[in-house]
């Protein structure tokens, strides 16, 4: 099964739910989650700020649901 699918359907959301929070449409959505288009890189931030967990988790590239911690930048 498709991570974003899984993910998705854990807290009770459709996909027009999810869509619209992506201010996209329902069918590229679907794409993404048939793995049928890519899914572009600020979509893939906006999912996992969404769901709370890593881009690596969504994209099965670790099984670890906890986000990353966020990195501290010092500006000079």
């Amino acid at each position: 099964m498709n991570r974003l699918k899984e993910i998705r359907e854990d807290r009770d959301l459709f996909q027009k739910d999810i869509a619209k929070f992506l201010n996209i449409d329902q069918s590229n959505y679907s794409k993404y989650e048939l793995e049928k288009i890519n899914i572009p890189l600020a979509i893939l931030k906006k999912l996992a700020d969404f769901y709370n967990t890593s881009i690596d988790y969504l994209l099965y590239r670790t099984d670890e649901r906890k986000p990353y911690p966020k990195s501290i930048v010092k500006e000079k």
